[in-house]
């Protein structure tokens, strides 16, 4: 039985009328006693008796009024609440990013959220690789670079690069590469997921090529946090995030090594098609867009052309 049929029939029980209903759904009285009749041999049963003028239930007639009109009730209801999960944050939100960028932004971001929308129930699961949204029964992931092509929306929270980094302690014992053929007489500390090991290093196309580097180091782990603090310690070379590794840069504890070379790998909100998007998770995107904009403001996220240019800070 169609939503359509119980609605009709839940109107003319009402009405009482073929003629007072007919008139609210833009009918003829005709095609009103019509379709009652064909509800009535559908479900074997006389659910009214006609008059001339007027029209009553019958026993089942009754019965059949009142639970068609209490499930409309109960689909008013659910619809009613899932148009306000679309204009009012509510509900769980489930979101999926990395490891890093979680401690550092995500996290902090989530509890303001949760302040600001009681409503919603957050639930932030880290990972390296990135989960399935559909699959996991995510809301949302937040991602760097570019995501295979898919159904979903990519919003760019953030704009970021990843560029070739070292300690100056490091580059003072072991020079300063001049060309990516360079690297190979170099310690580099390569990164780790799962089962895979990322030391082949791509770039941005330059000049209608696309250059990359095969590296090799003594030490390597799935951990970029850990990574990081052994490039600060002056054990290797590594390529970072600006976000991460730009404050360090400033401070002089890092120098970019061939700058000239990077990623682009800028920050993506990405989450399923448009029409499904609900309030919690356009609202919790726009707020974590702000917050992203208001802290780059002040840290300063990207690297300058000063520190690009190898020169010493305060110069």
């Amino acid at each position: 039985m169609s939503e359509s049929d119980l609605r009709f029939f839940v109107l003319l029980a009402r009405r009482e009328s073929f003629v007072d209903t007919a008139r609210d759904i833009g009918i003829t009285a005709s095609a009103v006693s019509r379709r009652l009749a064909r509800l009535e041999d559908r479900l074997g049963v006389r659910l009214m008796n006609r008059t001339t003028r007027r029209v009553s239930l019958t026993g089942e007639g009754e019965a059949y009024f009142e639970n068609a009109a209490r499930l409309l009730a109960e689909i008013d209801e659910l619809e009613n609440s899932l148009r306000a999960g679309r204009e009012k944050p509510s509900g769980l939100l489930r979101v999926n990013a990395t490891f890093g960028f979680s401690r550092a932004h995500i996290a902090p971001t989530v509890t303001a959220f949760q302040e600001a929308c009681p409503e919603v129930e957050v639930q932030l699961v880290v990972t390296d690789a990135p989960m399935n949204l559909v699959e996991e029964g995510f809301d949302l992931n937040i991602r760097f670079g570019n995501p295979p092509t898919s159904n979903n929306i990519q919003r760019m929270l953030m704009r970021n690069r990843r560029f070739m980094c070292a300690a100056p302690s490091y580059l003072e014992r072991y020079g300063v590469p001049a060309t990516l053929h360079d690297l190979t007489r170099h310690n580099c500390i390569v990164l780790r997921q799962e089962t895979d090991i990322y030391d082949i290093w791509r770039f941005d196309e330059r000049g209608g090529e696309s250059p990359s580097a095969r590296v090799k180091g003594s030490l390597s782990t799935n951990d970029g946090e850990m990574a990081r603090e052994w490039m600060l310690e002056g054990h290797g070379i590594m390529l970072r995030s600006e976000w991460d590794v730009s404050h360090h840069v400033r401070e002089g504890r890092l120098r970019v090594v061939l700058p000239e070379f990077h990623q682009t790998a800028n920050v993506l909100a990405v989450y399923p098609e448009r029409h499904h998007l609900t309030a919690k998770v356009r609202v919790f995107v726009e707020f974590l867009t702000e917050r992203l904009r208001q802290r780059n403001a002040q840290a300063a996220f990207q690297i300058g052309d000063e520190e690009l240019s190898g020169a010493p800070p305060g110069t």
